[in-house]
Order: structure tokens, then C-alpha cells, then sequence
């Protein structure tokens, strides 16, 4: 298993473990006799990022990361532990670069005086209109 590498971050094959397992479901004798299903673990504490790096991944909030800092993921949608390992590895890095996306700070905008005017004026419109519909008095 070679380096995985998100963008300018590398990620040593030393700091990732992975465990073959038995996959779950149907699936007859494969399923019951090869451990094809792979179970990854990535210790953000431990890991060789930076401080900053470590903070963002931690304060992301995903549901692959445990109390402890370790980010868990099962991966068993292909029959070959090869490409559960590819596959566990992608959704590894995926989650690590969703963390490092810095979100654009939001600007407190109002709308104009005459968009304003223009909403008040669009909603007695439509209240007329629902006037309309009530009873009719003879």
C-alpha cells in the first residue's frame, strides 16, 4: 500500500491500518469463507499532520471519527480485498479534504429600500386576492 496523498498532504502507509474482515450479507461461500471486507483506521492524533491539520479534521464533526481521534471506515462493496482497499483509502482522503476546505466567511447583506417596498407591496396584493374568496354577502 503505497502513500495516500490528498492535494499537498501525504499520508505515511505506517499511520493507516487496515484489517481484512469477513463482509457482511449474502453472498454464499465467498462471503463466508474469504475476509475480502476491509476495515481502515486513520489516528488523526498520532498522525504526522500538522497541529492545524489535526484541529480542522477533529472539529469536522464526521461520523467516521470516534471520541478517541481515530477515523474508522468499513468498506466491503467489492468482492476483491484490493479494491476495498482502494475504495477505503479514496473515502480516507475525501474526508480529509472536505476538512481542509476553508469555508468563505458570510457577509451580513440587507435588501434594498425599494426591493423591500416592492415585497410589501406583492403581499397585500395576495392578501386582497385571498379577500376576495371569503363568503359572499348578498
Amino acid at each position: 500500500m503505497p502513500d495516500i496523498r490528498i492535494g499537498n498532504i501525504t499520508i505515511p502507509e505506517y499511520e493507516v491500518e487496515t484489517t481484512a474482515i469477513r463482509a457482511q450479507g449474502s453472498g454464499g461461500q465467498n462471503v463466508n469463507k474469504v475476509a475480502t471486507a476491509i476495515h481502515l483506521r486513520f489516528d488523526v492524533v498520532q498522525s504526522s499532520l500538522s497541529d492545524v491539520q489535526k484541529s480542522r479534521i477533529l472539529g469536522g464533526g464526521d461520523h467516521h471519527l470516534t471520541a478517541d481521534g481515530v477515523i474508522i471506515i468499513k468498506s466491503q462493496a467489492f468482492r476483491s480485498q484490493e479494491q476495498n482497499r482502494r475504495a477505503a483509502e479514496e473515502r480516507l482522503a475525501k474526508i480529509i479534504a472536505a476538512a481542509m476546505v476553508v469555508q468563505k466567511s458570510r457577509r451580513a447583506t440587507k435588501p434594498s429600500k425599494r426591493a423591500r417596498k416592492k415585497r410589501m407591496e406583492s403581499k397585500k396584493q395576495k392578501g386582497s386576492t385571498k379577500k376576495l374568496r371569503g363568503k359572499v354577502d348578498y
